[in-house]
């Protein structure tokens, strides 16, 4: 693929999530390259790319979402490895999740908390 939203798309890809992302990408390859694809050239190439927020705002942004939301923890698992990548630090992060305890409510934040228990346990590694 050569078209500018995927070679963007991938660019992205690398800074903000690195190996982790890639991974992801790797593991829809047998199943569905559609949706590899799309996810590159999509989020990647059309949003993260946008002017307007950081990288690490639009991390903010998603793991907060993504917490929120409450069933997406492989998801935010990626998001909060990208979101330490891109700058955010573990305080921020748990800060993030504390706060969305009152939003989503106290299962969604502790689902949260503890995936980034894992993926801190993770880079201790």
């Amino acid at each position: 693929m050569n078209n500018s939203r995927y070679q963007i798309g991938l660019e992205q890809l690398a800074k903000i999530d690195g190996e982790v992302g890639q991974k992801v990408i790797d593991s829809l390859e047998d199943i569905c390259p559609d949706l590899a694809r799309l996810t590159i050239e999509y989020p990647f190439g059309d949003i993260y790319s946008r002017e307007g927020l950081s990288l690490k705002e639009r991390e903010i942004a998603t793991v907060a979402a993504l917490t929120a939301m409450g069933t997406c923890t492989p998801q935010l698992k990626v998001h909060l490895h990208a979101a330490l990548n891109v700058g955010c630090t573990q305080t921020e992060l748990k800060e993030i999740i504390l706060q969305m305890s009152v939003y989503a409510g106290f299962p969604a934040a502790l689902n949260g908390m503890f995936t980034l228990k894992e993926v801190l346990s993770e880079l201790e590694r």
